[in-house]
């Protein structure tokens, strides 16, 4: 209980808002992340992190604390972001089998999300030595970022996808001693296994995890307490990782329509599914549409330097690579998954619309991205009050944390985001942004380390 008080009141120090009064938001028109219609003139208390009334405003009439007038303005809970791989970790140059971490460039990225409205992220796979320090970190209240939820290393079988930054395993039960060792020293809030072959869909399914080693996998966690992420790209290896037993997607399948019979098991399943969407869309939007970087929440949270990059790879057309540009932004990937989008936007809309669980993640690391989502899901033709769910609530189901946060109930974690513009009616809204509450502190802004320069407070 100490501890939590010290980190709480550390926290208070570096957000730059006293925790000492309750925070009332009232006459407020509440968007509470449940899928429950708005709801005017209501009343938000937040007393010790936590909301401690929601209710008509006349309740919170005679409670003493500081006031903050909701009229005219709308409240959600804050944004989760539940599949990203923070920024700040990269190949030694020199030598290229060390790596080399840059906590300026991950703390950045963590300020983005929160600028953005983002008070939740999963990050599900990194380098131990760039992303632990940093959980550690805000968990302590040293740093000024979102709640972080960490993989650590992921799980997969030697060459398999993302083999450079797992922990590979080749056999049971030989593996149970690598992957004690990864629990031990990770502590990971999620695990990730990857189920698919490096560089999905673009050569054959070799190497990949058997699947009878996969269930080994999701069972050792299982008994240590932990949940478990499945990368997968079809609807075939999804299949496989649900009935193995795992509890999340970290994709929802893209490769192509899936049938009405796998809609029908995510809904009977409610198996969580990360949308990650803007991974993907992002490849050909550099190129045809570049001006996206200048959009404000782009300019604030990215370096200008590598603004001014992408827009010459947009220029160049990708295929003459730039130094060090990714070939993802090169012709023939852009082309792939210009093609592969619009197919994982009907899986989403499709899944959704028969009550399976989507929940919002970019593959990214950046909060802009987070935004992004939301349009992209809106193109998908979900309707906005059902985007703001599965930014909010159904990450939290994604999590497991659906009792403690996701949602403005009483007794749940104080996250919440004040708009300034209706969601409901636009979800392009959610970046009108007066306030971001993070575990009952209001975020200074100016205080954030954000990329692309200091930014002024926001005041509700």
């Amino acid at each position: 209980m100490l501890k939590t008080f010290i980190a709480c009141a550390a926290f208070a120090l570096l957000a730059g808002t006293a925790s000492a009064e309750p925070i009332v938001i009232d006459h407020v028109t509440l968007i509470d992340g449940t899928g429950r219609s708005p709801r005017p003139d209501m009343a938000v208390v937040v007393d010790h992190g936590r909301f401690t009334l929601v209710g008509p405003s006349i309740l919170a009439q005679s409670v003493a604390g500081k006031r903050i007038d909701g009229r005219g303005r709308y409240l959600i809970p804050g944004l989760m972001d539940i599949h990203i791989h923070l920024a700040g970790f990269s190949r030694d140059k020199k030598d290229p089998t060390k790596w080399v971490v840059d906590r300026k460039a991950g703390e950045q990225a963590l300020a983005s999300f929160l600028y953005a409205g983002v008070t939740n992220v999963l990050d599900v796979g990194n380098i131990p030595e760039n992303i632990l320090p940093l959980r550690a970190d805000e968990r302590a209240g040293k740093i000024l970022a979102p709640h972080i939820f960490a993989t650590g290393n992921l799980v997969t079988y030697p060459g398999s996808h993302g083999t450079d930054i797992a922990v590979n395993v080749s056999s049971w039960p030989e593996a149970k001693a690598q992957l004690q060792a990864q629990f031990d020293s990770q502590h990971p809030d999620v695990q990730k296994i990857t189920y698919d072959d490096e560089g999905w869909g673009s050569r054959p399914l070799i190497p990949i995890l058997p699947k009878d080693l996969l269930q080994h996998i999701i069972e050792f966690y299982h008994d240590h307490g932990v949940r478990t992420t499945v990368h997968i790209s079809n609807e075939s290896r999804a299949r496989e990782a649900i009935y193995s037993g795992v509890d999340t997607l970290a994709h929802t399948p893209i490769q192509g329509p899936v049938t009405e019979a796998f809609v029908k098991l995510a809904a009977a399943k409610q198996i969580p599914m990360a949308s990650t969407m803007t991974i993907g869309d992002n490849y050909s939007r550099v190129h045809e549409h570049p001006e996206f970087l200048d959009q404000p929440l782009y300019v604030a949270t990215m370096d200008p330097k590598e603004r001014a990059r992408l827009k010459k790879v947009a220029a160049e057309g990708g295929e003459t690579a730039l130094p060090n540009s990714p070939p993802l932004y090169r012709k023939s990937w852009r082309l792939w998954m210009k093609t592969q989008t619009p197919i994982l936007e009907d899986n989403l809309r499709r899944i959704n619309a028969a009550g399976g669980v989507i929940a919002a993640g970019t593959d990214t690391s950046n909060g802009a991205s987070t935004q992004r989502e939301l349009e992209l899901l809106a193109e998908a033709g979900i309707p906005p009050l059902e985007i703001i769910k599965i930014v909010t609530f159904n990450g939290a189901r994604f999590l497991g944390r659906q009792e403690s946060m996701g949602s403005i109930e009483e007794g749940k974690m104080a996250d919440a985001v004040l708009l300034g513009a209706d969601p409901t009616a636009n979800i392009n809204n959610c970046k009108a942004i007066l306030m971001v509450m993070k575990a009952g502190e209001i975020v200074d802004e100016s205080r954030l380390p954000l990329a692309g320069g200091p930014r002024p407070r926001r005041v509700p």
